[in-house]
C-alpha cells in the first residue's frame, strides 16, 4: 500500500531540488558574476577528486588483496572515459569489474 506521508516526502524532496538547480538562473539571470562561472568550471572536477579519496580512502596496499581490484576498476574506468567519453559506460564497467574481481579472483 502506498503511504501518502513517503509520497508528500518524495514531491516535496523533489520540489526542493528543482528549485535549488533553478535558483541561481532565476537570482542572475543572463548576466552571472565571473566567480559563478568559475565555480561551473571547476567545481564538477573537485566533486570527482573528493569521491575518487573517499572511494580510496580505506584500502591497504599492505594487506589482502593490496588494492589491486581498486587499482584495476580504476585503470578501466580511465582508460573507457578516454577512449569513449562515456561517463556512464565508465562507471559501469570499473563497477561491474571490480565486483567481479572482489567476489570471484580475490
Amino acid at each position: 500500500m502506498f503511504d501518502v506521508h513517503a509520497g508528500y516526502i518524495v514531491l516535496i524532496s523533489g520540489a526542493i531540488t528543482i528549485l535549488l538547480r533553478f535558483l541561481p538562473f532565476i537570482a542572475f539571470g543572463k548576466n552571472r558574476p565571473e566567480f559563478i562561472m568559475y565555480l561551473g568550471r571547476v567545481l564538477p572536477y573537485s566533486v570527482m577528486a573528493m569521491l575518487v579519496i573517499y572511494c580510496l580512502k580505506e584500502v591497504n596496499i599492505l594487506t589482502g588483496s593490496h588494492g589491486v581490484p581498486e587499482a584495476l576498476s580504476c585503470l578501466v574506468v580511465i582508460l573507457l572515459h578516454v577512449w569513449r567519453r562515456n561517463t556512464l559506460l565508465s562507471i559501469i564497467a570499473g563497477t561491474a569489474l571490480y565486483m567481479f574481481l572482489v567476489q570471484c579472483v580475490f
